[in-house]
């Protein structure tokens, strides 16, 4: 890779990429990333200073890191008491969510001193309070599903006001959102059931993007928890408008609110996988699993996949070839590593990796994405986040990254990989699993869908 700033010679033949080099003094419950910086309990001190490399029109900003941790006196057993770490009330919290915050830090405390006085090393200490956790993960999963009681808004009252339009058959249409590629509008069918039309331009979208196709698709897997389509209809100008039942949540909003009880969050994510066994058994690709397309009438339930505009399938006439797929698909965070070094040859296990981003998502105990790409979305920001968690992959641990396109053009720091414990805060041993096995280099190592739906996590 030839590397130079604008007007002067380039100086580098081939340069070492290690954009987030760590020196760091180990401290139990400090931040093991800089992504974390941010998160109650933690304290970090970073000196950034960037560096500037350019090629082509791309600008790299390389950052070197020192980092600091305040704990610097080390106990003969493994740390002090004031490091101990400080997401236990959270993840209490987040594995008996009817627990107040005073009974959830006093139980807290209580089985922190007590894994404490029994635990000889740090690793010890981790076991302990996982089987706490898993402990009361069991005891409160089979709570009941409830709503949340959070005041929403009643759309069912609403009375027409000023700036409703019409559209086809539909009166009183309310706008409710913007995408990329269309304006979702709120309306009553004729039963006076809510229902959404999303309000399409196909002549004006390009590829992937293309709602003639998503119509052709949803009609094809139409079952219990894909988003089902009522109908679709053309509109003067070229407009296409496919009306669904409306929902009024999705996942994303409510991780946000941080009101899903276990029990919820287990049905939630299980009808994730059922849809995706549905439309993946058809030879249909999502392309973009996220938790904003899991669309839910309630808190309770029950969940969709919506939003199948960029989804794939071979043969279908607005589908790239199977060996020529675009891979400009998916959102930032969720995109696996294969794309991200030009394969175009990808099939359903890109859904997996994308599903398994969700789950850790859902099961962290703040809830914070499992990769980060950074304000601009960058995909050299996606591998080294992807790299710092993961570890750097070798052709051993990734036996196909020899037949991707962009493998080895450039040198990448060799990063350790980070226990699921330390990436999943708060999460149960069988969700960290599930997600371990979702979440992997080589695709076809990945869960399946079916696979992942028999997974103890969900019998626990």
């Amino acid at each position: 890779m030839h590397f130079g700033l604008p007007g002067q010679p380039a100086t580098w033949q081939r340069t070492r990429l290690s954009p987030l080099r760590q020196r760091e003094r180990p401290c139990l419950g400090a931040p093991a990333a800089l992504k974390d910086s941010n998160r109650p309990g933690d304290t970090l001190d970073v000196d950034i200073k960037p560096q500037l490399l350019f090629t082509a029109a791309t600008l790299i900003i390389v950052f070197t890191q020192t980092r600091s941790c305040p704990c610097e006196r080390i106990f003969s057993r493994f740390a002090s008491d004031s490091c101990l770490p400080s997401i236990s009330t959270s993840a209490y919290r987040k594995a008996a969510p009817s627990a107040s915050f005073a009974e959830a830090q006093a139980h807290a405390k209580r089985y922190e001193s007590e894994a404490y006085g029994k635990a000889a090393s740090k690793v010890e200490y981790d076991q302990l309070w996982e089987q706490v956790i898993d402990e009361v993960h069991a005891q409160h999963s089979v709570a009941p599903v409830i709503d949340s009681p959070e005041v929403q808004p009643d759309y069912e009252e609403e009375q027409p006001q000023e700036g409703a339009v019409t559209i086809g058959k539909y009166q009183h249409c309310h706008h409710h959102d913007d995408g990329l590629l269309s304006t979702i509008y709120r309306a009553k069918n004729d039963d006076g059931a809510l229902v959404a039309l999303k309000v399409t331009t196909p002549h004006l979208m390009g590829p992937p993007h293309d709602s003639k196709r998503e119509v052709r698709l949803l009609r094809e897997a139409a079952s219990s928890h894909v988003i089902p389509m009522l109908e679709a209809f053309d509109l003067a100008g070229g407009r296409l408008i496919l009306v669904f039942p409306f929902m009024k949540f999705n996942m994303n909003e409510l991780l946000r609110q941080d009101i899903l009880t276990p029990s919820q969050i287990k049905s939630h994510l299980r009808d994730m996988f059922t849809a995706l066994e549905c439309v993946h058994g058809l030879g249909i690709i999502h392309r973009d699993v996220k938790p904003s397309n899991i669309l839910l009438e309630s808190p309770s339930g029950p969940a969709y996949l919506s939003d199948f505009g960029i989804a794939w399938k071979e043969g279908d006439a607005g589908s790239e070839p199977s060996t020529q797929k675009i891979t400009d698909v998916g959102t930032t965070c969720y995109r696996p590593p294969e794309i991200l070094f030009g394969s175009r040859d990808y099939n359903t296990t890109l859904d997996l990796w994308a599903a398994g981003c969700v789950v850790a998502e859902v099961l962290d105990a703040y809830h914070s994405q499992l990769f980060d790409a950074g304000p601009l979305g960058s995909e050299l920001a996606l591998i080294q986040s992807i790299f710092t968690t993961l570890g750097t992959p070798d052709t051993t641990v990734w036996p196909e990254s020899v037949r991707l396109p962009d493998w080895g053009k450039f040198e990448f720091y060799k990063y350790p990989a980070k226990p699921w414990e330390e990436i999943i805060r708060g999460a149960s041993s069988q969700g960290r699993d599930l997600v371990g096995q979702l979440v992997r280099y080589e695709s076809a190592s990945r869960l399946t869908a079916a696979g992942a739906l028999e997974h103890p996590f969900f019998s626990a």
